[in-house]
């Protein structure tokens, strides 16, 4: 399964709820991030009309996710197949491997992580 990231929109992607100004190195590090093979998830409380300009305004900034304030379809498939199984509940929340938001503060350290070397150790899990 693939290295899973949860993003924020506003003050993460953007500086603010209009999404108006965009930060470029965290955009940029979200983009290589997927270059790589990772799966991104828009995380975010924006719902209805607020979440769809949210997803396109991120599309508009080349910033495309693999699903929206839900798990990505490859943890779909693995939480339906461990259901199944037996093994674990339905659950609504969010399965990532990093969530990143503004007021986690966790901003900085993510520019710092090594993407390609991340995203190897999570491929063959």
């Amino acid at each position: 399964m693939p290295f899973v990231l949860a993003v924020d929109c506003d003050g993460t992607i953007f500086n603010d709820n209009d999404c108006a100004v965009v930060k470029k190195d965290i955009v940029k590090k979200l983009k290589e991030f997927k270059e790589n093979g990772a799966s991104l998830i828009l995380w975010t409380c924006k719902e209805g009309d607020l979440l769809e300009d949210a997803i396109e305004k991120c599309k508009g900034i080349g910033l495309e996710f693999d699903s929206a304030n839900e798990n990505p379809p490859c943890q779909q498939k693995y939480l339906k197949e461990k259901k199944a199984e037996g093994k674990i509940l339905a659950t609504r929340k969010v399965m990532a491997d990093f969530y990143l938001d503004d007021r986690a503060f966790n901003l900085d350290f993510f520019l710092k992580i090594n993407v390609k070397e991340t995203c190897r150790k999570f491929e063959n899990r």
